[in-house]
């Protein structure tokens, strides 16, 4: 059997740190999602007082749809900046944290419904476990949005380029899962949660 031409021979690379790195941590907080979303689940019509979900929440349609559109327009603004189109880049990148941002209001706003309406972190299992899993996405999303700042105030200095594509490609990994794991939440919470 002869040998293949070295000009047939693919080469290999290694993978990019930062991708394996996003990859890793993602996994990291997938399971740390897993856990709490397990004990939501758990714990669904097991309080002996209410208010129970039936009785305050309200399915966040709007903000949630604000949410996932940011990955959407994310996508948009990689590609923007892979293009070396730079404004429309600031543009697309400015319009996925105003996106995020309205989602982290949203999530205020109900919040502050909820404890007018009697249900803080300490009323029942119900408050528990929900303000721990809506909690927790919540410090994700905060987490992604001051990361948007950081990419917005260099972008506004101009040192963001194209050469910037990969580093960006990475962060717009973790918003993603930030999206997904929502799907997830809002599917637990404010669908299987207000049957149970």
């Amino acid at each position: 059997m002869s040998a293949m031409p070295a000009a047939l021979t693919p080469e290999w690379t290694l993978p990019s740190r930062g991708r394996i790195g996003m990859y890793c941590l993602i996994a990291a907080e997938a399971a740390i999602f897993t856990i709490f979303v397990v004990a939501y689940l758990f714990y669904i019509g097991k309080s002996v007082n209410g208010p129970m979900p039936r009785d305050v929440l309200e399915v966040p349609v709007f903000y949630t749809v604000c949410l996932l559109s940011s990955s959407i327009v994310i996508h948009f603004a990689e590609r923007a900046l892979e293009r070396g189109q730079l404004g429309s880049f600031k543009i697309l990148w400015f319009l996925t944290f105003a996106l995020g941002a309205i989602f982290l209001v949203g999530t205020g706003f109900e919040w502050r419904h909820l404890i007018e309406h009697g249900l803080t972190i300490s009323t029942n299992l119900f408050g528990t476990t929900y303000y721990s899993l809506v909690g927790l996405h919540a410090l994700h999303v905060s987490v992604g949005l001051i990361g948007f700042l950081i990419v917005i105030a260099f972008s506004l200095a101009a040192k963001v380029t194209e050469a910037h594509s990969p580093q960006i490609s990475v962060f717009a990994l973790y918003w993603h899962f930030v999206d997904a794991v929502w799907v997830v939440v809002f599917t637990v919470v404010y669908i299987v949660g207000l049957r149970a």
